[in-house]
């Protein structure tokens, strides 16, 4: 029988991780156990569910996030492809329709000769295959526990949250208005404005409103994904210079709200539209109350309520190498946020570059290692090199690619860095080791 590959988890970086090996030659069994046992935030039955933002962040290559995915497109991502195919308008950002994407990867998965998807829970590691664990943030309680027992040490966590959705016809249009910040681009959200004593008003509610309890003893609230309630709690000022900032939003020259929420187009058809910045892990009948306290959203219909949920990952500097391969045993590969990378993009990239090591492995070909000089390859570097005692997830940034070497004016620095990140990919996919 031909060697396959286990790909356990059909989300953003196991999709990738199987379509790469497909592409490859090598025969994939893809477990996913959605349809008979769904995790706190799924919904859909569809493979690469987005549950946290519909928004894959900046797409300018200037920015560290629009650059890794410039580098995908390169190197022929299924779901990065899926994306542009899918997207919405959200200015600078791509963002896309939920629904749509999903099931354009579910069906180019589904379809794949060399694809057998297996609708079960997959418990426990067989260490004499090849298998790349692509589980994500909400690891089943019996595989996490395999994977303990294997790793030899607890998993390492944070708490996450996800915004509400609202339906764009309960938005009161009369108070609401499109823009974009300083009508940069077109004006693709919508923004509800608030005077200081609207704002003031529905502060002091928000500080007040009831949460959910959080089961666990430790709680590592991700600053990245923080719930607006607790950034709330830092101070009156904190929402108003984050997420509901009002510079660059005014309805009318000269007259600037105190406060804007913005609202983000969430699928094509554009009756969706995600609050943005959000995150909450207030009860539903609390989130209700609050959201309609905003102008504009009186009336608002909620069609997906905000909540929080745990997400673990792996100490990755101190269980996989660069390749996302284990330590412990070289059949074994990491994927996706549950290998330690953060953010959607991330984990497609963990994904590819997963996917790829593993067809080289099983080819007996060398692993590749991509130049740190690339968004995916300062990632894998990254994860795999921190300090173990302090290590955590972390978006991709610039912070983390190497100094330009050549004199350069600081405003020219972004630019420069990618420039030399994809020449870099450019000569790789030249040199033939992506193949």
């Amino acid at each position: 029988m031909k060697t396959f590959v286990n790909v356990i988890g059909a989300g953003l970086a196991g999709t990738e991780s199987a379509y790469q090996l497909a592409k490859r030659g090598i025969p994939v069994k893809l477990y996913e156990m959605k349809k008979i046992k769904k995790n706190d935030v799924q919904s859909s039955d569809c493979f690469a569910e987005l549950v946290c933002s519909n928004s894959l962040r900046s797409d300018d290559i200037q920015n560290a996030a629009g650059l890794m995915k410039e580098e995908l497109r390169k190197l022929g991502s299924l779901v990065i492809a899926a994306a542009d195919k899918y997207r919405v308008p959200a200015g600078s950002a791509l963002a896309v329709d939920r629904e749509m994407f999903s099931k354009h990867i579910t069906d180019i998965i589904r379809n794949h000769p060399l694809i057998e998807v297996i609708e079960s829970e997959y418990k426990q590691i067989n260490h004499d295959e090849y298998t790349i664990i692509a589980t994500g943030p909400l690891t089943s309680d019996a595989l996490m526990d395999d994977i303990k027992t294997f790793l030899g040490e607890d998993t390492l966590y944070f708490y996450d949250a996800i915004a509400p959705i609202v339906e764009f016809d309960s938005i009161n249009m009369d108070i609401a208005y499109f823009k974009s910040r300083y009508d940069k681009g077109s004006a693709d959200y919508i923004n509800c404005p608030m005077t200081k004593e609207q704002y003031e008003d529905w502060y002091n509610e928000v500080i007040s409103a009831k949460t959910v309890p959080i089961k666990d003893y430790e709680m590592k609230v991700f600053e990245g994904c923080m719930p607006f309630e607790e950034m709330a709690k830092r101070g009156p000022q904190t929402l108003t210079f984050g997420p509901m900032k009002p510079v660059g939003l005014e309805k009318e020259k000269g007259k600037r709200p105190f406060a804007v929420v913005q609202l983000r187009q969430d699928n094509i058809a554009k009756s969706l539209y995600n609050i943005v910045g959000f995150q909450t892990h207030l009860t539903f009948s609390e989130q209700k109350r609050v959201i309609r306290m905003i102008p504009g959203l009186e009336n608002a219909n909620i069609v997906r309520y905000g909540i929080m949920h745990r997400n673990s990952f792996i100490n990755a500097p101190h269980s996989i190498n660069r390749f996302y391969q284990s330590k412990k045993n070289p059949k074994l590969f990491f994927a996706g946020q549950f290998s330690g990378v953060e953010g959607y993009v991330e984990s497609i990239g963990s994904g590819m570059i997963a996917g790829i090591n593993m067809a080289r492995l099983i080819r007996n070909m060398p692993l590749f290692e991509l130049s740190t000089y690339t968004a995916l390859g300062s990632q894998s570097y990254y994860i795999s090199s921190a300090e173990e005692k302090y290590f955590q997830p972390m978006n991709t940034n610039f912070g983390i690619f190497p100094e330009i070497d050549e004199k350069h004016k600081k405003n020219e620095r972004k630019s420069l860095y990618a420039v030399r990140s994809l020449k870099a990919i450019e000569d790789m996919i030249g040199s033939g080791l992506l193949d």
